[in-house]
């Protein structure tokens, strides 16, 4: 009891750099670390004797239908996390662990759902988002492997969400940790010692995640924290995971269309530029996701501060904990941005030595990547509104980038090009995705500024009464 007690302490009155320092380095290590997944297994497919270019490209094709299974985890963990948080500054604690109880029991379900489906509808999907007769084994072996673990993603991604959203990053960041450790470990033996390739990826991936799903659930079920899975609370109540699935909505579709995204982009590549494009741009969209997750851990780290003071009505602990948090971002962009421009090709050749490879990305790169420097407004402004419970502006946020702008710009550009000869229409693909990044930090920033003001404002007013 202490221990949680000081928890919300610390939430309530700590200096808030200190605080959010804190509480983000731990959610950042996890957030890298959690990139490592994905990093580690393409590091070493794109290594494979004689097929390491075509299993590359058939494990991006497959990654679209991945990102919607961790999805679903986003929409119930991070829709309930930042409820809970807030209940708890409300000083409603049974009602916060009904919020987790029943979040836990609707993961369960769905991972049985995901896995079935996304089984018997695999292959199809497949060669639509782009796979060739070269790639598509590739993509079959590793995607029915990965499957099976869709429980452990769920649980081991969405339930991480709650571990954090009570103040304990650092065991959030074990979470992850673990996990990673393992696979790096498994990689190599089962896809060279045991000579399994794709499928020895799957496997160690899914090893894993089970792993972190055990660390996630013994925490969540024992004494150390301060909200805890309770039988008595999990039955579905609409009433309780209405308003989850309304604020989790946001980040479920910045998940489900950033799969889009991956589908637009593989299969232009396909049509514009052939199996090495795909594999290029496949890694960039890594490179994108694994880049800005410094950004994302420094989010998720100010998530529970403004949260549990918003749900405790001080209004001046919220605004600064969001000053502090978009001037890092900002900081952090600038210099990414920078290192970008010099050096585009250090990250392709983490997972790949192919001179065309290198060649293609270098050019890629450069563009694809372009808008980073703006997008710490993006994410700011988004995720504080996450955290604020403002569900349909932060959805509004999400769609605007991908479904309003990037996803559009993906389809037009590159027939432009074709038409015109101005520039090559693989060129208009990579060009879509900075395009629609300056134009959604712009707008994402200016609605913030006026509405972040209203809320809190409104808020003062409430408490002045």
């Amino acid at each position: 009891m202490a221990q949680t007690d000081t928890q919300e302490s610390e939430l309530a009155s700590a200096p808030i750099g200190r605080l959010l320092f804190k509480m983000a380095l731990p959610c950042i290590t996890a957030q890298i670390i959690n990139a490592l997944y994905n990093i580690v297994d393409r590091m070493y497919i794109g290594r494979m004797e004689g097929v390491g270019k075509t299993a590359l490209a058939g494990v991006g094709i497959a990654f679209p239908l991945i990102m919607i299974i961790s999805a679903f985890a986003y929409l119930i963990g991070q829709g309930g996390a930042p409820l809970a948080s807030i209940k708890l500054g409300e000083q409603r604690k049974d009602y916060a662990e009904k919020i987790l109880s029943q979040c836990f029991m609707t993961m369960l379900e769905v991972s049985a759902l995901l896995m079935v489906v996304i089984y018997l509808v695999k292959t199809p999907l497949l060669v639509a988002f782009g796979a060739s007769d070269a790639t598509l084994p590739f993509a079959e072996d590793y995607l029915s492997i990965y499957l099976l673990g869709t429980f452990f993603v769920q649980i081991s991604l969405g339930m991480n969400f709650f571990v954090t959203a009570q103040g304990f990053a650092s065991v959030s960041m074990r979470t992850t940790l673990i996990g990673a450790v393992v696979n790096i470990v498994l990689d190599p033996l089962f896809i060279f010692v045991f000579g399994l390739g794709v499928k020895g990826a799957a496997i160690a991936t899914v090893i894993a995640q089970a792993a972190s799903a055990v660390w996630v659930l013994t925490f969540l079920f024992g004494r150390k924290t301060t909200l805890r899975i309770r039988k008595e609370y999990i039955r579905p109540q609409w009433q309780i995971l209405k308003p989850v699935i309304a604020l989790g909505l946001s980040p479920f579709i910045m998940n489900v269309t950033e799969s889009a995204i991956q589908i637009v982009f593989t299969s232009g590549m396909q049509k514009y530029g052939g199996d090495d494009y795909v594999s290029v741009v496949s890694l960039l969209v890594t490179c994108m996701s694994v880049l800005t997750m410094p950004m994302m851990g420094m989010c998720q780290g100010a998530q529970p501060i403004t949260s549990y003071n918003y749900g405790a009505g001080n209004t001046a602990r919220v605004r600064r904990t969001f000053r502090l948090l978009i001037a890092c971002n900002a900081v952090y962009c600038f210099l990414l941005w920078g290192l970008i421009q010099l050096l585009p090709t250090v990250v392709i050749r983490l997972f790949s030595s192919d001179m065309t490879l290198l060649d293609i990305g270098a050019h890629g790169a450069r563009i694809f990547l372009f808008g980073v420097i703006t997008m710490f407004g993006q994410n700011a402004c988004q995720n504080t509104f996450l955290a604020l419970g403002e569900a349909k502006i932060s959805m509004f946020c999400a769609l605007l980038r991908k479904v309003f702008l990037l996803i559009p710009l993906a389809l037009i550009l590159p027939v432009i090009f074709t038409s015109t000869g101005l520039l090559p229409a693989t060129d208009g693909i990579f060009l879509s995705e900075p395009i629609a990044d300056i134009l959604a930090s712009t707008i994402t920033t200016t609605i913030f500024f006026f509405r972040f003001r209203h809320i809190l404002r409104g808020m003062e007013k409430q408490n002045a009464k």
